[in-house]
């Protein structure tokens, strides 16, 4: 290979090539791509996959090829990890997008790999970018060259792989989960940014509150985060300052920083704010406090698991739809992310607080577990005990129980609770909703098997 650790593409691939590892650090490259790092030691985050002797760190230091899928949101560092891979000088490396190429793409790649391995040259590693776009056809034309090692696979998705890749191939592959940066990764990634040589060596004033900002609106995403800051510091050249504030950042970003500390009271305030808007009903507030929690770069999965919650803990069998819907956007968020999820978090947002409201379920429960924690804990009635194992009737369990679905009624009446707590109303429906119609039902219930 003429020019070792480049991104090597065949003439007749439609594949855009990556940038190589010279070319990434001229001046004119965009920052995220000069302050990708040189070696694993940079690499910010991701701590769980660096210990030595991991597939991740033979698969960059070339000590065993095997093939590998990075699965991780975005800015996590897929990408970095393939340009890592790229500066080998002992291997091929060439690069795919799933975006414009296809089987004939796939195959030319796999047949020019067969021969220059043939012909005694490098092992050919193949790095395909958003391998979940690919269909199952052009998955499966992968298979046999991994099988065989003609190619060595590095393929990079933010897509559940479980969902998104074939289980051939994805059996054959070694997968490696990516973790979402922290505020912490992230702010250090700005902090280097600044200072290093390959980014303003130290020639940009960055304000606190303006990194702040930075990282708050990355969310997670390196990528995101210093294309930021390359905006604002351009801002800053055509104003002839070195100095970026948060009034330049803003600007860069079109976005206003939100007093929003997701550590701290702006946290607690806005979530309990959304909550309280969906209790009162008012669908509008809870979705502006939706929006101020997703532009102020809030966990989704944060989000989501308050409205799985109040689901239960505030419409409860009013609705009993609720918790569906909330159950549903709670698992779009884990396998769509933001931006996408946002709507369907809105979606919640609105059913829920438009939904009539019942905290009978919530109220049951509590009075039960504090009933239990105060002692009231009597036998269990021996009718219902485990008749099955043997002894069991000699003990008399199981003993006069009447089957419900032997009544035309499909209920009996019976004893159930202890003696302790025998009459107590846990559960008490309210007249909203679908709950006026079981309150009634349950009327009928409880008469019947309490004997009322």
């Amino acid at each position: 290979m003429d020019n070792p650790g480049l991104f090597d593409t065949p003439s007749d691939s439609t594949s855009t090539p990556e940038p190589s590892s010279a070319s990434s650090d001229s001046a004119d490259a965009p920052l995220a791509v000069r302050m990708r790092p040189a070696n694993l030691d940079e690499l910010v985050g991701q701590q769980h996959l660096l210990a030595p002797g991991s597939p991740l760190r033979q698969i960059v230091e070339g000590r065993q090829l095997m093939s590998v899928i990075l699965w991780g949101p975005p800015g996590s560092g897929k990408t970095t990890i393939a340009n890592l891979v790229a500066r080998a000088d002992d291997r091929r490396f060439q690069s795919l997008s799933a975006l414009n190429s296809g089987v004939k793409d796939v195959r030319g790649a796999i047949e020019e790999a067969r021969r220059i391995r043939r012909t005694g040259g490098p092992q050919t590693i193949l790095f395909i970018d958003e391998i979940h776009r690919f269909t199952k056809t052009q998955q499966d034309s992968l298979l046999s060259a991994v099988e065989d090692r003609t190619i060595t696979l590095l393929a990079a998705t933010t897509e559940n792989p479980y969902f998104s890749v074939v289980g051939p191939l994805l059996s054959r592959c070694v997968l490696l989960t990516l973790h979402e940066l922290n505020d912490t990764d992230v702010a250090n990634l700005v902090e280097r940014a600044v200072s290093d040589p390959r980014g303003f060596d130290g020639a940009l004033e960055l304000g606190d509150d303006a990194a702040e900002h930075l990282v708050r609106m990355a969310a997670g995403d390196a990528r995101k985060a210093l294309t930021a800051l390359e905006a604002a510091a351009a801002t800053a050249a055509a104003k002839r300052s070195t100095t970026v504030d948060l009034s330049l950042v803003e600007s860069a970003l079109d976005t206003a920083a939100l007093r929003y500390d997701r550590s701290g009271d702006g946290h607690y305030d806005i979530s309990s704010a959304l909550i309280k808007s969906l209790r009162g009903s008012d669908v509008d507030a809870a979705v502006h406090y939706l929006a101020r929690m997703i532009v102020a770069g809030e966990d989704p999965r944060f989000i989501a698991r308050r409205l799985v919650i109040f689901a239960s803990e505030d419409v409860g069998l009013a609705d009993p739809s609720a918790l569906q819907t909330a159950t549903a956007a709670a698992t779009a968020v884990e396998r769509i992310g933001l931006p996408e999820a946002r709507i369907n978090l809105a979606q919640a947002v609105a059913h829920l607080a438009t939904a009539p409201k019942s905290n009978a379920v919530i109220v049951a429960v509590d009075e039960a577990v504090s009933d239990v924690k105060s002692g009231l804990v009597g036998p269990v009635p021996s009718d219902l005990r485990d008749a099955h194992y043997r002894g069991a009737r000699n003990l008399g369990h199981g003993e006069g129980y009447r089957y419900p679905h032997n009544d035309p009624r499909g209920v009996v009446g019976q004893q159930y609770a202890p003696e302790v707590v025998r009459g107590r109303n846990y559960y008490r429906p309210t007249r909203h909703g679908e709950e006026a119609a079981l309150a009634d039902r349950l009327s009928k219930l409880r008469r019947i098997v309490r004997g009322e």
